[in-house]
């Protein structure tokens, strides 16, 4: 790496190391991923996570290692409503696997070699009764026999380790009020413990890029019903991966339930937690509950909404002015975010398609609802339209916004690196500043 990418990525981290730091993140190993020989680095990350100051509650799971060991000893598992029946004989297998692999990952984050990113420095791990369980009993005539759910959450006793800088590692087994021990499912406890805990984020991994949509490509991000959507039609599929399947309706759960957002990421992209959480670029797919705003695209019954907010910019010299027919033949390149029926910001994508360029132009954010970034994740969305269309470049002109520009990575350019249409109708009286966003060097924005 050139000293110049370290100095960006590193400058460009930063506000997510200030946003992230004091914030409970419960982060989801599943089994398929600790099968990886990747897992190492991805617990390498989660123990550097707790170095910048984040809060980390780590719930692994274990059904590929539970089957194997199984297999090697000649058990068979039933299932029943694809829960497993976790007889005595299966117990016992499954709780030898259960404690060796908490060990193991135990070790890991305890590593504190000059060859790891703890080095010189210690990682207290704790394990213990944190979740209490409950058998899941007699259902149509089967008995779960040690299969069983979660009762209860110890809070306040996760809290207090997490406020000790310690790390809390929880497996698939817990025990109950009477002293028993019951098998549960990772995906169940880690959405429990992120509701009760009102984490500010639940992580999980996959052997894909995130959720893919029809033609491969990762799925920047989904609210809870369109998620939802998705989880019908992966499970009908033979070949789709347990580990996202299982994320997602961990994630539409805990959204629903106050969860502010979870991730899924690649077990197999290295580094990929980590350029989930630091940086511009996206690298998964991000689940966020339903919002009070909308956004979407514009229509001929917004014009009126776009006018009041573009109009007093267009006064002020911000915006070039356009009249109402001007916008009403350009309505379909709007995007608004709309909240109780008000819309409260827009942004314009203006084709150039000829040489695969588009003009980021026309945004406005009504000035009540200007402290919540919303023109970033106007640009974000835009970004992301672009970019499929097949754009290389986006580029935009402004008098006033120049630095904000810049933040968002824009270069500032000459006029003659504006495409011959638009260089045409270049006003050089107004002296507009001309910035260009390569399109080709980010992933899927955030």
């Amino acid at each position: 790496m050139r000293t110049t990418e370290l100095v960006d990525g590193f400058r460009q981290s930063t506000p997510y190391v200030n946003a992230h730091r004091g914030k409970t993140f419960v982060v989801m190993l599943g089994g398929e991923a600790i099968d990886q020989s990747g897992c190492r680095s991805i617990i390498n990350d989660v123990a550097l996570l707790t170095s910048l100051g984040i809060k980390i509650v780590l719930v692994f799971g274990a059904r590929p290692q539970f089957n194997a060991a199984l297999e090697q000893v000649g058990i068979t598992s039933q299932f029943h409503n694809e829960i497993r029946v976790t007889d005595n004989a299966t117990f016992d297998v499954i709780k030898k696997v259960a404690g060796a692999m908490q060990f193991d990952i135990t070790a890991r984050l305890s590593t504190s070699l000059s060859s790891t990113p703890m080095s010189g420095s210690f990682l207290n791990v704790v394990s213990g009764n944190f979740v209490i369980a409950q058998p899941l009993g007699v259902d149509e005539g089967v008995d779960y026999h040690h299969s069983g759910r979660v009762r209860r959450i110890d809070v306040a006793g996760i809290r207090h380790q997490l406020d000790n800088n310690g790390i809390v590692l929880l497996g698939p087994i817990a025990a109950s009020v009477t002293g028993e021990s019951f098998n549960l499912t990772a995906e169940e406890i880690a959405t429990q413990v992120a509701l009760k805990l009102r984490a500010d984020k639940m992580l999980g991994f996959c052997k894909e890029a995130g959720i893919l949509d029809e033609n491969g490509e990762a799925i920047a991000e989904l609210m809870p019903n369109e998620a939802e959507q998705l989880l019908v039609n992966y499970r009908k599929q033979p070949d789709s991966c347990v580990s996202a399947t299982v994320f997602l309706q961990a994630a539409i759960d805990a959204c629903r339930g106050g969860v502010h957002r979870c991730h899924l990421v690649s077990y197999k992209e290295d580094g990929a937690l980590l350029q989930e959480l630091f940086s511009l670029d996206g690298i998964g797919t991000q689940i966020a509950p339903q919002s009070s705003e909308q956004l979407r695209s514009a229509s001929i019954a917004d014009i009126t909404g776009i006018i009041n907010l573009i109009r007093p910019l267009e006064q002020q010299g911000y915006l070039v002015r356009r009249s109402r027919e001007q916008l009403e033949i350009e309505i379909e390149q709007f995007t608004v975010i709309e909240r109780d029926g008000l819309i409260i910001a827009c942004a314009a994508l203006y084709p150039f398609a000829d040489e695969q360029v588009g003009e980021f132009a026309s945004l406005a954010v009504h000035p009540q609802y200007r402290d919540a970034d919303r023109g970033s994740y106007l640009l974000r969305f835009i970004i992301n339209k672009a970019k499929r269309a097949g754009y290389s470049h986006l580029f935009a002109l402004t008098t006033r916004s120049i630095h904000w520009f810049l933040e968002q990575s824009f270069e500032i350019v000459t006029v003659d690196e504006l495409p011959a249409k638009k260089k045409a109708l270049y006003n050089h009286e107004r002296r507009s500043k001309v910035l260009r966003l390569d399109l080709t060097k980010l992933g899927n924005k955030r």
